[in-house]
Order: structure tokens, then sequence, then C-alpha cells
């Protein structure tokens, strides 16, 4: 199926590993014009390179840009003033009880997982808007749905997000530009696979066993029973980034592999 992306740009934040990386190489191989970005400049150009050799694209560029720091994502609305696709994918996770969370890592969480992503809507949605073209993604979480008790605040963010995506997608009313979110699930990202090797190093187990415990024990509501690769979930986003999901707006999308038990 051709997407109809040739022509478009895409900026895919958070997109030098994992879901990101996924889903930057899915658009780049539908023919868009796609930005990739991540903290460090000698990763992206690294990305930029892989990339084009694995698509055969070469309109691949990118920009190194940390999204903690409010100024460089400023910078780096000022060397990319406007885009076609915006895929918020941006995120931070980390394990901690809930008593042990501190103000700062309720900050830091909020201000990645869900400012980031204000920051960047707030510039490029107006300009959407006056073109009457583009798409907005907020890479979420089945987390905003159940909210995990090892890591409340990181739910907290992905629901958060649903809020803004929705918010948006209503101001977009009667135009051709769209806001959705997309909610993968457990997903073999580089962050998650290191940490099952960290627990089962730690366990003196396998992986393998990490996994089957995982899911037996933390997401038992799967009817996957498995983590999903990043390019399940890219698949998902590359479709909602194209003109052919023209219908589809202001919905929370889940690539969760059913985690999320609900008929809707």
């Amino acid at each position: 199926m051709d997407l109809q992306l040739k022509g478009k740009t895409a900026l895919v934040t958070g997109s030098t590993a994992g879901i990101g990386y996924a889903i930057a190489r899915a658009l780049a191989s539908e023919g868009a014009h796609t930005i990739i970005n991540g903290r460090k400049a000698t990763d992206v150009a690294d990305r930029i390179k892989a990339l084009r050799e694995a698509t055969g694209n070469d309109n691949i560029t990118g920009i190194a840009a940390d999204f903690s720091n409010s100024k460089d994502i400023y910078n780096l609305l000022e060397e990319i003033p406007e885009v076609d696709i915006l895929v918020n994918n941006i995120g931070i996770f980390n394990q901690v009880k809930f008593e042990d969370i501190t103000d700062a890592q309720w900050f830091e969480m909020f201000d990645i997982n869900v400012m980031s992503g204000v920051r960047l809507a707030r510039h490029y949605f107006p300009r959407m808007l006056k073109r009457n073209t583009g798409r907005i993604i907020f890479i979420s979480s089945e987390s905003a749905l159940n909210i995990p008790t090892e890591m409340v605040h990181y739910g907290f963010s992905k629901t958060a997000q649903l809020a803004v995506s929705r918010g948006l997608a209503r101001l977009s009313k009667g135009t051709q530009v769209t806001v959705n979110c997309v909610l993968p699930g457990p997903t073999m990202s580089r962050a998650n696979q290191r940490d099952l090797e960290e627990q089962a190093k730690a366990q003196e187990t396998t992986v393998a066993e990490i996994q089957k415990e995982f899911f037996e024990e933390r997401r038992p509501t799967s009817l996957i029973q498995r983590f999903a690769d990043p390019e399940e979930v890219a698949n998902m986003v590359a479709y909602v980034a194209s003109p052919l999901s023209s219908a589809t707006n202001g919905a929370a999308l889940r690539a969760d592999g059913g985690v999320a038990n609900y008929i809707i």
C-alpha cells in the first residue's frame, strides 16, 4: 500500500533507537523527508547513515537536541520551522516506589514526556492549521490506561499526553489536520532490552525467564504474551501519519498487544 508520504516532511523526536528509530525507518521507507533526533550529534549522524542505507532514501536529516533542555527545543524550532508530520516520541521512564518518587522526578517526568510535545505542538500546530494540512502523533502508552504501580509518575505523564492530544484534536475541527495518540504496550526497545538483561544478571537467570515472569505477574492481561517489536508499533504510526488516515482524529490507538483490558 502506498501511504502517500512522498514529499512530506516528518520530525520524529527521540529517534536514534527503539520505537522512535523504527518509526523514522517506516516513514523514510515510504519516501518521506525524515528528520531524526537524539541527544548526541554523533548518534544522529550514525543513524542517518544507517537509515539511508536501509531505506534507499537519501532525504534523511537529523538534529541533536536534549529535550530536558528547553533551550535545545527552541533551537530546534528555529532550525526546523515547519513540518508536515510531528511524532512526539521522546520519553523517559524509571521504576520507583511511589513513596520514593521525589518532586524533582515528578517534574522531570512531566517536563520531558509531556511538555516537550506541548512545546513542539504549540509551534507546529498553528502552522498546520494555516496550511490546512498536517499530522501530530503523540506516542503514549498502555500505561496511560493501566497506571503501573511500579512507576505511577510515568503512567501519569502518559495519561496527560492523551489529554493534550484530544484537546488539540478538538481545536482542529473542520480542518485537514489530525492529532492522535498511539499507545504501545511492552515493546522490546533498547532500554527494555538493557533492563531485562540487568534483571537476569542480578537474579542469575535468563532473559527468557524474566520475560515470562513479567507477563505472568505484571502484564497478565497481554493477549500476545510477548514484547512487541518496535516495527509493529511503527506500522501503526506510519498509517496514522499518512493522508489515508484522514478520518482518524482525536483517537487513542492501541498497539499494546491487548494489555489494556477494555473493549474500547
